[in-house]
């Protein structure tokens, strides 16, 4: 680990022995909010985990190492550590207190191969980092039970075994091929069913509320941001993942009628979504 990570990172873990107040312009935090204390015990764990330090100092090594584009206050990953330093004990309060509000995301519109455009949204660093901490954390709940015809966005899995299965399945005897493409599929995700899926399994109120807040952030262009009530465009850490979950019901349903299936992600689409869990 460089010397300024671990230096970024030891304000990080500085938090653990204080608190600050979570008023102030810029604090990301929503005023009014419950404190921790008045949670039911059992639903404080997944956050806790979240911001625990070996899993942030994780978050933050991956953070730094994908780099990417600043989001919309023009922070760079450069520039990130002396801003961690410096705000890092707020912004955890204010996740433990289930009070953190998002930045809205930089909209930037890239040409696809056959055409059109794919539209990413790309999250602060900050943002990106406390995704990047709760994909690390939700991932382990929920990808081992994902289909293991599921090949897109997966730790270890990519588009090139699922071409490997799909001959395997050619070499058994089966002629009939389907090919079915979800076209325009993170564009039009209902934010109310992709939330029933995840709750499913997370149970941490702070988590879910959270979740919700990035599915609505905003879409800045120009200087104009405009909400959301579905979608969600490509480019940040939970992305990829919150994908699988909505999707896992049609696999488990193919599964059910007896097709033999690949589903995956192309090359465009996993290096749209920053490099996520593309191999």
């Amino acid at each position: 680990m460089r010397a300024e990570e671990a230096e970024a990172y030891a304000s990080m873990a500085g938090a653990e022995k204080g608190r600050r107040n979570l008023s102030g312009a810029g604090s990301g935090v929503e005023t009014g909010t419950a404190a921790v204390g008045r949670t039911k015990p059992e639903a404080l764990r997944l956050m806790e985990a979240a911001v625990e330090r070996s899993n942030m100092l994780c978050a933050y090594e991956r953070v730094v190492k994908n780099e990417g584009a600043p989001g919309i206050d023009g922070l760079t990953v450069t520039e990130f550590k002396p801003w961690l330093q410096a705000h890092w004990p707020s912004v955890r309060q204010a996740l433990l207190a289930g009070g953190y509000i998002p930045a809205a995301v930089r909209k930037v519109e890239i040409p696809k191969p056959q055409g059109g455009v794919r539209t990413l949204g790309i999250p602060t660093v900050l943002d990106r980092l406390i995704q990047q901490a709760l994909n690390q954390v939700l991932r382990p709940l929920f990808d081992p039970e994902f289909s293991s015809s599921s090949y897109g966005f997966r730790p270890g899995r990519n588009a090139h075994q699922a071409v490997q299965a799909a001959r395997g399945y050619v070499a058994e005897g089966k002629r009939w091929v389907v090919d079915l493409d979800l076209e325009k599929f993170f564009d039009r995700v209902n934010h109310d069913v992709l939330m029933a899926r995840v709750a499913r399994k997370v149970k941490d109120e702070r988590v879910l509320k959270l979740i919700r807040r990035y599915l609505e952030a905003g879409l800045m262009e120009g200087g104009v941001t405009s909400m959301r009530t579905e979608g969600r465009p490509q480019g940040d850490p939970l992305s990829p993942l919150l994908s699988n979950i909505l999707l896992d019901d049609l696999d488990r349903e193919l599964e059910r009628r007896g097709f033999s299936f690949c589903r995956y992600a192309d090359a465009t689409s996993t290096s749209a979504a920053s490099g996520q869990e593309s191999g």
